[in-house]
């Protein structure tokens, strides 16, 4: 069924432009068709790969309707139809380059990863743009880990737009699988840095990112969205064991990382505190907290970029602080003379002999 307010001027103007080769009556009932594969392609997949070939039905020959039956098996998995689909969208003079990632992640579903690589590697690939040469990119580092290369997958993805200081349309899918490779190479660490840069790039939530961070750290997320009325105390009181109050009194108060402290029955100059049963620590994805980029990596963006740290570079390891508690107790060298050749000098002494 098709809804009344669906009246195909929906369409934009080149693809109302390439539908008028169709008598006015039939090219109206495929723009719907049209319309509504496109409206039900994120929500409703299924859908709209219906409305896509049921416009295919009508009208085979015309490019544009091949390109959009292509795209929606696309997005439902049909690897074959899909293929088959964009490249006749191409015979027919609809179908771009921009559709090589597609063609090339259909080949890589069908379990050819060899082709997908000759697609990836064609001449037609040096002429798309940069949204289309990151999504090769993306498509390629899979291809790598389905042939068990996982190192040479990291390596795939490490190109100029992962060191963009700015986001960009591509940027969570980027960043999401570079850290998914990582993953797969045995780099939980950097891998968990670039999962949480991905999470915070991602701001309309398209990929797990942050429950993939959440996972490598061993954090919980509580996912608080679908009840906005659950307030700070509900979400405490989910941290705390209920038999923390004292015997014969009331709950006490909570204490950091799910420790509870029982009130005094009298007032008295100390707290006693008592240990609680281990509880998983819960965060919300809100809560957290990303790692700081190393600069020569990644300068800091003004606000779009997350930072994270450096994945090219052996990270730096931190310089201890002095202990100003020990300097000051130290005891005052003896004077010249005063240490015999069996007693050791102070810290600040030199180099030991032979040294």
């Amino acid at each position: 069924m098709l809804p009344d307010d669906v009246t195909g001027e929906e369409l934009d103007a080149e693809a109302r432009a390439e539908l008028r080769t169709l008598p006015k009556d039939l090219a109206e009932r495929v723009a719907r068709h049209l319309v509504m594969a496109g409206r039900l392609s994120e929500e409703e997949p299924e859908q709209a790969y219906k409305h896509a070939r049921a416009a295919r039905r009508l009208a085979s020959r015309v490019g544009i309707v091949r390109e959009a039956a292509g795209i929606a098996a696309y997005q439902t998995g049909e690897w074959a139809e899909a293929l088959a689909e964009l490249r006749a969208a191409r015979r027919l003079g609809a179908g771009d380059d921009s559709y090589l990632p597609v063609m090339a992640d259909c080949e890589r579903g069908m379990g050819r990863p060899e082709r997908a690589l000759d697609v990836i590697k064609s001449p037609e690939a040096d002429r798309l743009d940069p949204m289309g040469r990151v999504e090769l990119r993306i498509v390629e580092s899979g291809v790598r880990r389905d042939l068990g290369q996982y190192d040479a997958a990291v390596v795939t993805l490490q190109i100029p737009e992962l060191r963009d200081r700015r986001l960009r349309p591509w940027s969570a899918r980027l960043f999401y699988a570079y850290a998914d490779a990582l993953a797969e190479a045995g780099r939980e660490g950097e891998a968990s840095d670039w999962f949480a840069r991905a999470a915070a790039a991602d701001r309309d939530g398209e990929t797990d990112a942050a429950e993939r961070y959440a996972e490598l750290e061993g954090l919980h997320i509580l996912d608080t969205e679908d009840d906005g009325e659950e307030s700070a105390e509900d979400l405490d009181s989910q941290q705390v064991p209920e038999d923390t109050a004292a015997d014969g009194g009331d709950t006490g108060d909570t204490g950091e990382a799910g420790e509870a402290v029982a009130p005094p029955a009298e007032p008295v100059a100390e707290v006693r505190e008592e240990p609680a049963a281990e509880v998983p620590e819960i965060v919300t994805a809100t809560d957290i907290q990303f790692k700081p980029a190393d600069p020569e990596i990644l300068e800091p963006a003004r606000e779009e970029v997350p930072e994270a740290p450096a994945v090219f570079l052996e990270p730096k390891t931190a310089e201890p602080e002095p202990d100003l508690d020990q300097a000051a107790v130290e005891p005052e060298p003896p004077a010249e003379g005063e240490a015999g050749e069996d007693e050791p000098g102070g810290p600040d002494e030199g180099p030991k002999a032979g040294g």
